[in-house]
């Protein structure tokens, strides 16, 4: 057999196993042998290779999830992560506003790309990011910027202040970021905070966008804001694998660069 179809089967064999894995959080090696029909050493193997990609923790007998719990990068280093699919995600999001809407745009690098191509008129926009707002005020566009305590690593306003003056609010769309989605988990992020102004912010809207490119899928962070049936991701293009995952349990709209 040659190299190139012995690639082919162990692609095959590690979609297999991460898809045990999003069921279950932990998997027994006997599972994986029976679901790849594989021996037992080349399960271990391949058990080893998707622990040294950060996929999985082998364990014994088996192996478990690794979750995604990174701290969140700052917005500098966010700015230099797919930049250009950001900013077709971005554009794309920015001609669903309709004149006159009340919108929501979160604290993020996606959606602060709207910005420049958002041209409906009669705007009330309301934000929780500071770089946003100046945007935003150098757009010409009326915004309403939350109080509450400042996130100084993503100039986001958080706490009980921003909930409360969210909950004034009702929004024709909300558009917001994410650290990771996932199949189990739904949207999460890495602070809780922060997690409580989306959650707020997404229930006070008739409408809920949420902009990620596509390696925010299958990433899991430490709090939960939203369930995926709960929002509409627009992202860049996925690939076979996670589209054939994701797009029947989410709304997903893939845009091209």
């Amino acid at each position: 057999m040659s190299k190139e179809v012995m690639k082919m089967l162990t692609e095959e064999r590690f979609d297999v196993i991460r898809e045990l894995l999003t069921g279950d959080s932990i998997v027994k090696i006997q599972a994986i042998v029976e679901a790849t029909q594989a021996s037992e050493s080349t399960v271990r193997r391949d058990l080893s290779q998707l622990e040294e990609l950060g996929e999985l923790v082998r364990v014994h007998g088996g192996a478990k999830r690794q979750f995604s719990l990174e701290s969140e990068p700052s917005v500098p280093e966010k700015n230099l992560r797919f930049h250009d699919e950001k900013q077709s995600i971005g554009q794309y999001a920015a001609q669903l506003i309709q004149d006159n809407e009340f919108i929501y745009l979160d604290a993020g690098t996606t959606t602060l790309a709207m910005v420049p191509h958002i041209k409906a008129k009669g705007l009330t926009i309301v934000t929780n990011s500071l770089d946003l707002a100046g945007h935003l005020s150098e757009a010409a566009l009326k915004v309403v910027v939350l109080g509450g305590s400042l996130k100084n690593r993503t100039r986001a306003m958080i706490g009980s202040d921003a909930q409360k003056q969210l909950k004034q609010y009702r929004f024709s769309r909300a558009f917001m970021g994410t650290n990771g989605i996932d199949t189990k988990f739904g949207f999460t992020t890495p602070d809780s905070e922060e997690a409580h102004v989306k959650q707020t912010a997404a229930q006070q809207a008739n409408r809920v966008y949420v902009l990620a490119d596509a390696s925010k899928f299958d990433k899991v962070s430490f709090c939960q804001f939203m369930e995926l049936d709960e929002a509409i991701v627009i992202t860049s293009p996925l690939g076979d694998r996670l589209g054939d995952k994701y797009h029947g349990v989410l709304e997903i709209k893939e845009v091209d660069r």
